[in-house]
């Protein structure tokens, strides 16, 4: 089964963390205003250098993303413990992981930090997200591709916006949560009657995953991305709400990785599917044995 929330009792530690927190994150909502106002301005460069404007918000996410992250590692005081495979800097890569809650993506953010691609990080987001005052609105300036949930529709644009990418060489990590949300007991027990139903493998600690973007993303991508990042995220005690991540009732988050270059991966989309349902069910494992033990296997990377 998933595993469960995060029963976090409050602590002195915590208890002065929660307001001292509350400031920093407050005045870090802020600073997003005024990047957002500075990414807007960027835009008047567009006719000139697309180029430099791209290099302008990929600047300002680095900055105020690597700002959030600074905070998690030293008032949070939350240590990422990295396992598997050694990464190398600055490569362009598609990454794919289990989600489970918010906190998540602070750990991925952490990962970019050390890898030198915060600044050039992209999800798949919601759609209706982009309309959000700051994140929204930073997201949309920095071209992520963003879903309505149906796939007729989301294919176009994200087919350009990967032409875009590849186009002007530009940098990235793209995050794709195959699952397409958060895990919870209800998600989790219709992905077990869909996998019954199709003779899937039946999830344990996972949703089922959906590949067509992922099968989008390699096939527009392939050449410019050099490889694929297969991620799993395990959380000690309880899976944490951002809330308590935030307000340093999480010491460690575990990750695990695993690369694979693009030129082992197949090219058709049935077999980019099977080929993902294969690293879920080998993340099912994983998992098993994170739970057992605490520790995925293998010893600490950089």
């Amino acid at each position: 089964m998933p595993r469960g929330p995060l029963i976090a009792p409050m602590t002195p530690r915590r208890a002065w963390r929660i307001p001292f927190g509350l400031l920093v994150w407050s005045f870090l909502v802020l600073l997003l205003v005024l990047i957002n106002f500075i990414q807007m301005l960027s835009l008047l460069l567009e006719p000139i250098s697309p180029h430099l404007v791209r290099i302008i918000n990929s600047s300002l996410a680095n900055f105020w993303w690597g700002s959030c992250v600074f905070v998690a590692r030293k008032l949070n005081g939350t240590r990422i413990v990295v396992t598997g495979d050694e990464l190398p800097l600055g490569e362009n890569a598609i990454l794919v992981a289990n989600h489970q809650e918010m906190p998540d993506i602070a750990v991925l953010m952490d990962l970019a930090l050390r890898k030198r691609r915060l600044g050039h990080l992209k999800f798949f987001v919601k759609d209706q997200l982009k309309w959000v005052p700051g994140i929204g609105w930073g997201m949309y300036l920095l071209r992520f591709p963003f879903l309505k949930r149906n796939w007729t529709r989301d294919r176009d644009s994200i087919v350009r916006t990967f032409r875009r990418l590849v186009e002007g060489n530009a940098p990235m990590w793209l995050v794709i949560f195959p699952e397409g949300t958060r895990i919870r007991p209800h998600k989790h027990e219709r992905a077990v009657a869909f996998a019954r139903e199709r003779g899937f493998a039946e999830p344990r600690h996972t949703l089922l995953p959906r590949p067509k973007g992922f099968a989008a993303a390699v096939q527009s991508l392939r050449g410019h991305a050099t490889a694929v990042y297969d991620l799993t995220i395990g959380y000690e005690n309880g899976v944490p709400t951002l809330g308590q991540y935030v307000t340093g009732a999480v010491p460690r988050v575990h990750l695990h990785i695993r690369r694979f270059p693009m030129e082992e991966l197949p090219e058709s989309g049935e077999d980019l599917a099977a080929w993902l349902r294969q690293r879920w069910i080998e993340k099912d494992r994983l998992l098993d044995g994170f739970y057992a033990s605490g520790a995925f296997p293998g010893p600490e990377v950089g």
